[in-house]
């Protein structure tokens, strides 16, 4: 990609927009990728320049022009900058650190299918993301775009979920399904909608999040012919619930398709009880439901991220109670070589027999929950 040009780095600094801002074709097309383009867009010290090159020797970096628009110029802080930016910190690695903490590969039965759950599984279609998170937990294999997955690879994953009937629910991922053209994932939902025994289709997108003007009428207009659909998305932080996103977000759930939104728990991003709610509130407001806030998977180069595990207890245990049930997502562990998602959840259970069980509540007030008696004795 040649160097980003003058007019670009511009119009991510103005508050003035031309109407080829909103195609989502030209976002990705002028995603910011070098340090060269980074600099014109946010101050870097030499030594950061540095390290962003030799980061960039391990995993790549692109940042769309409308979320470039998003970050804090001079405040190496900034939340958005941070999940968009390298540092030298992705360049340690812990020996607890894998390239593959979740055994994806280890569970794949055939290319781009990971069959984990009994009754669904999870299908990559492609490697290719609008931005590559500095928190990715695939980022042994996103970012590889010149790997593109074949049409004969994705018939082989179809075969497989069609030849498996066990199988009722089908997650699109990737990288992002959604920087595909409508026709190409059409065609990959309509052929999973085919199969009889496969009765849900779910998409995972960080695109309302990071490139919203490619969540097209056109789009929706495609998706709705295939319920059910349901979408999961990926806020991290209050400030990327901008109008433009929450328009995004609109259109979908106007479809009829269902929106949730996953979280990871990132330190010095959202690490914190007043940011986790303002952006669970906000999220509930805009109609996306809170689902799960993950804890940060051991991917290489992520120890910097990843905060104590009782931190995620302590910010749940503020919510519970604090703001509506339907507002507190599931606070989950993905957990290492393939155990899958364990809920990590405060303790509100204090002692419990065939007789009662001793129950606290969100304040801390203890109260007794007597057990139902037996109906052989007390129901004649």
């Amino acid at each position: 990609m040649s160097e980003l040009n003058t007019e670009v780095s511009q119009l991510i600094n103005s508050n003035e927009r031309p109407s080829y801002w909103y195609d989502w074709k030209w976002q990705y097309k002028n995603r910011i990728t070098t340090v060269e383009e980074l600099r014109r867009i946010i101050t870097l010290s030499e030594k950061e320049k540095s390290d962003i090159e030799f980061c960039l020797t391990n995993f790549r970096m692109a940042i769309t022009p409308y979320y470039a628009s998003l970050m804090q110029k001079d405040n190496v802080n900034c939340p958005i900058r941070m999940q968009a930016v390298p540092t030298i910190n992705e360049t340690v690695k812990l020996d607890c650190e894998m390239a593959d903490p979740l055994n994806e590969e280890g569970e794949s039965p055939v290319p781009n299918i990971v069959h984990r759950y009994p009754d669904r599984v999870l299908f990559l279609v492609t490697h290719r993301c609008s931005m590559y998170c500095r928190h990715c937990t695939r980022r042994r294999v996103v970012g590889e775009e010149d790997n593109i997955i074949t049409e004969a690879e994705i018939k082989t994953a179809v075969d497989y979920i069609s030849q498996n009937t066990k199988i009722r629910d089908v997650l699109i991922s990737g990288g992002d399904p959604f920087v595909m053209s409508d026709e190409r994932l059409e065609r990959i939902i309509s052929a999973l909608r085919a199969i009889e025994h496969v009765e849900i289709i779910r998409i995972g997108t960080r695109v309302p999040v990071v490139m919203p003007m490619r969540v097209t009428e056109g789009l929706v207009n495609m998706l709705r012919k295939y319920h059910p659909i349901w979408i999961n998305t990926h806020f991290n932080h209050p400030s990327e619930l901008t109008p433009d996103a929450i328009a995004a977000c609109a259109r979908i759930v106007d479809a009829g398709i269902p929106l949730g939104n996953q979280s990871v728990l990132l330190r010095g991003i959202n690490d914190n009880v007043d940011t986790m709610k303002t952006l669970l509130l906000k999220l509930v407001k805009s109609r996306v439901r809170p689902y799960y806030l993950y804890q940060c998977d051991l991917s290489q180069g992520l120890g910097h991220f990843r905060t104590r595990v009782e931190k995620g207890v302590e910010i749940i245990q503020a919510l519970t109670g604090n703001i509506s049930g339907y507002a507190v997502p599931k606070f989950v562990i993905d957990a290492p070589g393939g155990g899958g998602k364990i809920p990590v959840n405060p303790e509100y259970i204090i002692s419990g027999d065939n007789k009662k069980y001793i129950l606290r509540n969100y304040k801390g007030d203890i109260y007794k929950y007597p057990q139902p008696p037996d109906l052989a004795d007390e129901y004649k």
